[in-house]
């Protein structure tokens, strides 16, 4: 995979880089993966589209941290990477904690962003139980490594009806959570707790914005998004019918069709 050097730290950042079309998109993984989150995507998207999938810092081949971040980093480390790709413009999709960053990037690089896909996430930020429950995991994978997290988060992130007839999803999952390093979880985990409530943004957003929900998503409920993404104008919001947290991985030709006819609202006439 490329990489390019993204901050004073001379921090490289890994990438997947797939299609020559004129459009590109961003895809931002969740917690704790890498950018073969993506990789149905990837395939389906790079015929027609420029796909650029990004491994964070410290997950997949991206460089460990050296120092505390933020989700603001996180959106900056983005905005460099488009740059050094010398992309001006870019659908900004995020999952989960990749929605965070897009939610972030947006505030931060708005005039960069052509349109948002915001799947399996929220705007608000954490309570003060989740903050502490956050800092509880990163202690808990500090001591026992990147498997007792896996062991945690899969049975809350998957649909039951995934886990009993598609065991392959589980173990891609349990593949990027395992790999990935206890001091990149611990800081991502960090930055989610700290991030900045984006709620005031939902009703300035002047981009097209598609909200994508798993039906059986427990940790960001699609009752929940409903609320919330009811708030940004023009919103298009869909569902994915029997998929959790992951509604990517879970329903990758629901999720494709959904996020295809999306962006196909968006060509202009030529």
């Amino acid at each position: 995979m490329p990489s390019v050097r993204i901050d004073d730290d001379g921090l490289r950042l890994s990438y997947r880089d797939e299609g020559d079309a004129r459009e590109a998109v961003v895809l931002i993984h969740g917690f704790p993966f890498t950018s073969n989150l993506w990789d149905a995507q990837i395939e389906a998207l790079s015929a027609s589209h420029r796909v650029i999938a990004p491994d964070l810092r410290g997950f997949g081949l991206s460089d460990l941290s050296p120092r505390p971040y933020s989700i603001a980093r996180l959106a900056d480390d983005v905005a460099d990477l488009l740059s050094a790709l010398d992309l001006g413009q870019a659908v900004i999709g995020g999952l989960s904690m990749g929605g965070y960053v897009a939610f972030e990037f947006y505030r931060r690089h708005m005039n960069r962003v052509a349109a948002l896909v915001l799947a399996d996430t929220r705007p608000d930020p954490d309570t003060d139980d989740a903050r502490t429950n956050r800092a509880s995991m990163a202690e808990r994978v500090r001591s026992e490594g990147s498997i007792a997290v896996a062991n945690e988060l899969v049975p809350k992130l998957l649909a039951p009806k995934t886990r009993a007839d598609r065991p392959q999803v589980e173990d891609a999952l349990r593949s990027m959570m395992e790999t990935s390093h206890p001091e990149a979880i611990a800081g991502a985990l960090d930055a989610m707790a700290r991030r900045e409530d984006s709620r005031p943004l939902l009703t300035e957003i002047a981009v097209p914005v598609l909200a994508i929900a798993g039906t059986e998503d427990r940790l960001t409920p699609p009752e929940q998004m409903l609320e919330w993404a009811g708030l940004i104008p023009g919103v298009k919001i869909a569902f994915v019918e029997g998929a959790g947290h992951v509604s990517n991985l879970e329903k990758p030709t629901l999720f494709n069709t959904l996020l295809t006819d999306f962006l196909r609202s968006m060509e202009r006439p030529s």
